[in-house]
């Protein structure tokens, strides 16, 4: 019988099962819920027991005196008992990502690997950078539609960082693209408002004019200025849509025409680059 090939992962795949995290948990509640069930079980040092925020010092306590729940019934024994589990992994998770930061802070400030390994406690440089790197897994996800938490292991999490530089660069194309835009949509818009009388009437394309007209005086903010972008767009589409029932240019003098032509390439060269953006981020 032939020997089976064995089958390896490559370290960058994704987990096959989504990896189980406690994520989000209103801590303070939980360890104010075993607070109470020391109470009703007369836990005589209950008082002593730390602050609801005091996570680590209150599960210490709740440790310490577990015995004085066996007052109770043995459900709420287990059921306390839970809690201080689901309390530790719940720390556990925390502590990771606050490592993980402490780490890249350590090593802004010039801190080298061989300085970190013991902090770490591991042996050698390299060791204390893979360490980091698996800590960074608990903030990054992979390319999955679930968006899955990466594998904890460096090359994972040097893949999913090379993702975000790319992201992230092509976000800060597309502010920058956007901000050029803005800056040309304003004239464009006060061209178009100054040969409102010579651009044949249409009810569709007035009511997107009067819209242009409220903002446009106020136009400063970043919701302003997608608010009249979307404006432009809309009388510049019915104006084109104007344009095909009559067949003729809605523009009746060569200034208006020209107003007309300019919102027009504006309007889509702003959808070619948009398209072009939503093609580069996939």
């Amino acid at each position: 019988m032939a020997k089976r090939a064995r089958v390896t992962n490559r370290p960058t795949k994704p987990l096959v099962r989504t990896p189980m995290r406690i994520g989000t948990l209103d801590a303070g509640a939980v360890v104010g819920e075993l607070r109470q069930m020391h109470e009703d079980a007369e836990d005589p040092d209950v008082e002593r027991m730390p602050a609801d925020d005091e996570l680590f010092g209150a599960l210490l306590y709740a440790e310490k005196h577990a015995h004085v729940l066996q007052r109770l019934s043995l459900q709420a024994q287990g059921a306390a008992a839970l809690k201080r589990v689901q309390l530790w992994e719940y720390l556990r998770e925390q502590a990771d990502a606050h490592q993980a930061r402490a780490v890249s802070d350590a090593r802004e400030a010039g801190v080298q690997w061989a300085q970190l390994a013991p902090a770490l406690a591991v042996a050698a440089p390299n060791a204390a950078y893979n360490k980091a790197k698996r800590l960074k897994a608990i903030d990054l996800t992979d390319e999955t539609p679930q968006a899955r938490p990466v594998r904890r292991t460096p090359e994972a999490v040097l893949q999913a960082e090379r993702r975000l530089i790319l992201e992230q660069a092509a976000e800060r194309r597309n502010q920058e693209a956007a901000q050029k835009r803005h800056e040309l949509l304003v004239p464009i818009a006060v061209a178009l408002m100054d040969q409102r009388d010579d651009l044949q009437p249409d009810d569709d394309a007035d009511y997107w004019l009067e819209e242009i007209e409220a903002v446009l005086p106020h136009c400063q903010t970043p919701l302003q200025m997608v608010s009249l972008h979307r404006y432009v767009e809309a009388a510049v589409r019915a104006f084109g849509k104007l344009a095909r029932q009559t067949a003729r240019n809605p523009a009746l003098t060569d200034e208006a025409r020209l107003a007309l032509a300019a919102a027009t390439e504006f309007v889509n060269g702003a959808k070619a680059d948009n398209g072009l953006a939503r093609t580069t981020t996939t």
